[in-house]
């Protein structure tokens, strides 16, 4: 495993409805969501196979939820990992909604066009 020569930058993709993290200029993954009312909904968070092991993830989500809360949104966690994340990390708990059969029937209406 090597470590990237910078270091990981995150930008927030808004027409692709993500979150990006970068190594050294790749891509090397995404959280997605889709913005319902005050309410940013993470669905899916995907690091690829080259940069797995190196902690992406985590500071992907990491930064994603600091910047959900600096837009004053608040978050539902479909996505198992940023679930996960959450219970790990008590100092985002504040910011999360639940997930309820509302949110997911919303959400599979969303993805579907």
């Amino acid at each position: 495993m090597t470590q990237p020569a910078t270091a990981p930058a995150v930008r927030r993709v808004d027409a692709r409805h993500r979150y990006e993290i970068l190594v050294d200029g790749r891509s090397a993954g995404f959280t997605a969501y889709r913005d319902r009312d005050d309410r940013r909904v993470f669905f899916h968070t995907e690091i690829g196979d080259a940069f797995a092991g190196q902690g992406l993830a985590s500071l992907l989500v990491q930064q994603a939820l600091t910047d959900v809360r600096a837009s004053r949104k608040r978050i539902v966690p479909v996505c198992p990992y940023v679930a996960k994340f959450l219970t790990r990390h008590e100092e985002f708990a504040d910011l999360a909604d639940p997930v309820t059969p509302d949110v997911l029937q919303w959400l599979e209406a969303a993805l579907a066009r």
